[in-house]
């Protein structure tokens, strides 16, 4: 079952009010969550983790993968708040997307929608792009049935092109990243990184 970081301030803001573990635990497994606290020992090497707890949710719930969804849920469950509906409108102006042939032997479909009025926090942004990596994992199988784009609408305009290119051919710019890498590149530079990661761990395992 997967698992999810939660900050308790900010889940304690969206549900209207503070909880202690114990309380949190009791009405979390009623709805089917398992909460875990951190260890002492993990609290005194990192500090922040006192204001963390670790979230066991259900398997087929993608949508309590993010904290926003998790509390929206609670609240549901707790009778504070109607269950969402949503609802496509009209725009103004439509965008198009084409997918090139190409594309079409590698991912034979694409679904595209625009989201208005969207305003992001530096803790809301962070929740939005592990909500996405957590489903590429899960839900999308590491990419291999499903890979999921977002961008800021502000900053480009359409049409937009869906290709498939060679690797030496393909050029991007990765968030928090100030420069273009080919597909090459940008592999080796997260190899890496995940090399350097996982030394990390083994040393503070030691």
């Amino acid at each position: 079952m997967p698992t999810i970081e939660v900050k308790k301030d900010l889940l304690f803001k969206a549900l209207g009010r503070e909880y202690s573990f114990e309380e949190f635990d009791e009405f979390g497994f009623e709805f089917g969550l398992e909460a875990e606290e951190p260890e002492e020992e993990e609290i005194l090497q990192n500090p922040d983790l006192a204001n963390v707890w670790k979230i066991e949710i259900p398997a087929n719930r993608y949508d309590l993968l993010c904290i926003e969804g998790m509390s929206r849920a609670l609240l549901v469950f707790l009778e504070k708040k109607q269950c969402p509906r949503y609802k496509t409108v009209k725009p103004q102006k439509f965008q198009q997307m084409k997918i090139l042939q190409a594309t079409k032997q590698v991912r034979p479909f694409g679904v595209a929608a625009v989201l208005r009025n969207i305003k992001f926090t530096p803790d809301s942004y962070k929740s939005f792009i592990e909500l996405q990596d957590k489903l590429h994992h899960n839900l999308c199988r590491r990419r291999t049935l499903v890979a999921i784009g977002t961008h800021d609408l502000d900053t480009i305009q359409g049409p937009f092109i869906y290709d498939a290119k060679a690797p030496k051919d393909i050029k991007f710019k990765p968030l928090s990243q100030a420069k273009e890498f080919t597909a090459p590149e940008m592999m080796e530079m997260y190899s890496v990184s995940h090399c350097k990661f996982m030394q990390m761990i083994q040393v503070i395992n030691l």
